[in-house]
């Protein structure tokens, strides 16, 4: 499957056009720095201090002699990356080939998670799953090159891929259906094409697709991806968001197989109703 769309599902390599100097919601995007300044992951901190802590003493009071119990400390868990694919502007807000970016807003919103940083050519936030950091991630280089900053991020932090979840639409699965699978090619999808490309390769990390259905009639897949929502449609996928959040908690806290079990089996509102 191959798309045509300002080189975003094009197979012939095309040039896109750069981001710096145009301004996304409050970010005013800066060549010289603002686009390549590391995230700090120094003050990440947790309501839950268990699994940041550093090693603890305590002795007990029963025994002048009786030697101090040494608590072992918890390793420090590595953040996830969640990144959502799309294209930055206006211009592609809420439109199909930008759900991407909305699943990973609806996590922010519901995890309180401020994606209010601009690193690597990408707009990020950090925070907290339950006791699991995380890091939320929206390339603004434009879809067909969105491995560019996925993959700078990953080598960066030094996230292991079973740790980076990418989140893209998908032409092929009916509309406002997900699918959460554990690696896997790029299906066509130049935003995949390039973050594996810029994985060197490697497709072993975990994706969950959103389906956006096939177009219409004769319609063209460039227009189609292009079409903004219906209230009808805006509906049920809002309904979908709540799927895909609770797919991720349960991935985080849980594990891949419980994720996708749940991912998998759950229905749409259509279905529902």
């Amino acid at each position: 499957m191959s798309f045509g769309f300002g080189g975003c599902f094009s197979t012939t390599p095309t040039r896109f056009v750069p981001i710096c100097y145009r301004w996304f919601g409050s970010f005013n995007f800066n060549c010289n720095k603002s686009l390549i300044t590391p995230l700090s992951l120094s003050n990440w901190t947790s309501s839950s201090s268990a699994s940041m802590s550093t090693t603890t003493a305590t002795t007990t009071a029963s025994s002048p002699t009786e030697r101090p119990v040494v608590e072992s400390p918890k390793p420090k868990q590595q953040p996830w990356l969640i990144v959502g694919l799309g294209n930055p502007g206006k211009k592609f807000q809420s439109t199909r080939h930008n759900v991407g970016f909305e699943m990973v807003d609806a996590i922010a919103e519901a995890e309180g998670i401020s994606i209010s940083s601009v690193s690597f050519k990408a707009l990020l936030g950090k925070g907290f799953i339950g006791d699991v950091p995380v890091m939320l991630a929206k390339p603004q280089t434009f879809m067909n090159a969105s491995g560019e900053s996925v993959g700078a991020i990953v080598s960066y932090y030094k996230i292991p891929l079973k740790q980076v979840l990418v989140i893209f639409d998908d032409l092929d699965l009916p509309f406002a259906k997900l699918r959460l699978l554990p690696k896997g090619g790029h299906g066509g999808h130049n935003g995949m094409r390039s973050v594996v490309d810029h994985f060197k390769g490697n497709r072993d990390f975990p994706r969950l697709r959103i389906g956006i259905g096939r177009p219409p009639g004769k319609m063209d897949s460039i227009n189609y991806v292009l079409r903004p929502f219906s209230k009808q449609e805006r509906e049920e996928l809002n309904f979908t968001f709540q799927d895909g959040l609770e797919a991720v908690r349960i991935l985080l806290l849980e594990g891949f197989n419980k994720s996708a079990t749940f991912v998998n089996s759950a229905k749409t509102l259509e279905q529902l109703g």
